[in-house]
């Protein structure tokens, strides 16, 4: 194991070293949040797909393989297919509004401000409780690499990450990103793949060994299929921890075709984490829990030091998640919520120093919380679950509804955040966490709230309209984040 425990200390310290040497860099609010907007083809695709591919989708998306088959890629296949749509229909009018988060994309297009301050307290819930799964995932990690307790992992993982994530910002966190990017391919996709299927006798073999249900595209079920998509596919389309990699392209073409190249990446790795999952199946078909799977056969399976390549990779897969949902969760806290309770704005907008140092300050903040909390919270699911049920339901049909319908307004908006994001809350509580009903019946809630309320009241303001228009045709430069007022 020294050899493992060697590659995975390089690795740390890799890490930090990139998140000292993007502090250099990180000198505006723009370079720290992201990254001066300058991101070509090749670092934005191998970014975008390091931050949607975090623990869930390594060590979940095998646990998946492991009970269900080759079914289970369903969920990590949906992860893909919304970043397609994303990308092809919406990322490049996404990055010409030159904003930071998506409440201000909210503010510009209904004016006045007010839809953004409550869909900010949603956005910064989600972005919470997305970076702590991520962190409670260092706790199987470090479990397997240095056999120690659950808090120790979860305060070491976290520590690395809010170090680097404070340091630097965007531009440390995209550097780790690609490395970590690079790292997760050859660990997973060209190391533990074909050893998994070789270690289980080919697939052949693995036919023979399990029941036919495992080799049904279908069989994980067309219900919890169609849930994935609602929660993941659309998902993908407005979380701030994915529209702030959309806000680092340099232009609407990298945007676009980027992200389809990091969509498609995303697709081959949800096929890969289900057939390892179907293999461990073979090798060990009595393990405890699904979520097993992943360590269970690196630890027992793999030669040393392409172990601790491929435990980077896994390790790579949390960091990079964790990572982007803090600056996400920190940029909606500082800049939609902290910044409107003290009416930034109102004055002269404060130097870029004092823009930087606060967002640096509200990352360890909103990091010493994640940690915390991830250390409270046992279960991955669980809390993975209310953060998409959270986004999708109070969020979902106001953001869409204000890129592709003139109508909606601004009291259309907050009727629909109000009422969805309500209806979840208290169907999550009678029903369960795990239930589908969440987020079936809060965005049906939330898309009638949004079409009658739109429809009842005045239509939004010709100004704030063609300045929203302006802004879509990338006639605007960036400003300094704050709303087009109403008109009077």
């Amino acid at each position: 194991m020294a050899v493992d425990y060697l590659v995975i200390v390089v690795y740390l310290a890799g890490m930090l070293a990139m998140g000292w040497w993007g502090m250099r860099r990180a000198r505006s609010k723009s370079e720290f949040l992201v990254a001066s907007r300058r991101l070509g083809p090749a670092m934005y695709s191998g970014t975008m797909a390091a931050i949607v591919l975090g623990g869930a989708s390594t060590i979940g998306g095998v646990g998946l393989g492991y009970q269900y088959g080759l079914s289970g890629a369903w969920m990590v296949f949906t992860i893909g297919l919304g970043l397609l749509v994303l990308s092809v229909f919406f990322s490049a009018r996404i990055a010409r509004l030159k904003v930071y988060t998506v409440s201000e994309m909210l503010d510009l297009r209904y004016g006045g401000g007010r839809a953004g301050v409550i869909s900010g307290v949603v956005m910064w819930a989600y972005t919470l409780m997305l970076a702590v799964t991520s962190t409670i995932a260092y706790a199987t990690i470090f479990d397997v690499l240095f056999d120690i307790n659950r808090t120790l992992a979860i305060v070491l993982g976290g520590s690395i990450v809010v170090a680097y994530s404070t340091l630097g910002g965007m531009w440390s966190i995209t550097l780790t990103d690609m490395v970590q990017f690079v790292v997760k391919t050859i660990g997973v996709l060209l190391l533990l793949l074909p050893i998994a299927v070789v270690k289980a006798g080919g697939f052949a073999a693995m036919k023979a060994e399990l029941p036919t249900g495992y080799f049904d595209p279908l069989g994980i079920g067309g219900e919890t299929i169609f849930t994935y998509v609602l929660i993941y596919t659309f998902g993908m389309l407005i979380g701030q921890d994915i529209w702030q990699r959309v806000f680092t392209a340099r232009s609407d073409r990298t945007a676009r075709w980027g992200g389809t190249v990091a969509g498609t990446y995303c697709l081959a790795y949800a096929l890969a984490g289900a057939v390892i999952g179907t293999a461990a199946r073979v090798l060990y078909p009595k393990l405890g829990s699904a979520d097993d799977a992943f360590a269970t056969i690196v630890k027992e399976e793999l030669p040393v030091g392409v172990r601790g390549l491929v435990l980077a990779a896994a390790l790579a897969a949390v960091m990079s998640t964790s990572s982007g949902a803090l600056i996400a969760c920190a940029t909606v806290a500082n800049n939609d919520i902290w910044s409107r309770l003290r009416g930034i704005g109102k004055g002269a907008p404060p130097d870029d120093h004092d823009e930087v140092k606060g967002n640096r300050a509200f990352i360890l903040l909103m990091g010493l919380a994640v940690i915390a909390t991830a250390i409270a919270i046992d279960n991955v699911v669980e809390a993975l679950t209310v953060a998409y049920n959270l986004l999708v339901g109070g969020l979902l049909v106001p953001i869409l509804g204000g890129l592709v319908w003139k109508r909606g307004t601004v009291y259309g908006a907050l009727a629909s955040v109000a009422t969805g994001g309500l209806a979840v809350t208290v169907l999550m509580a009678t029903h369960g966490i795990l239930a589908n009903e969440p987020v079936y019946y809060g965005l049906l809630a939330s898309l009638a709230a949004y079409a009658i309320v739109s429809l009842a009241t005045p239509a939004t303001d010709a100004a704030v309209l063609a300045a929203w228009r302006e802004r879509l045709a990338g006639g605007s430069p960036e400003l300094a984040s704050e709303p087009v007022p109403a008109s009077q």
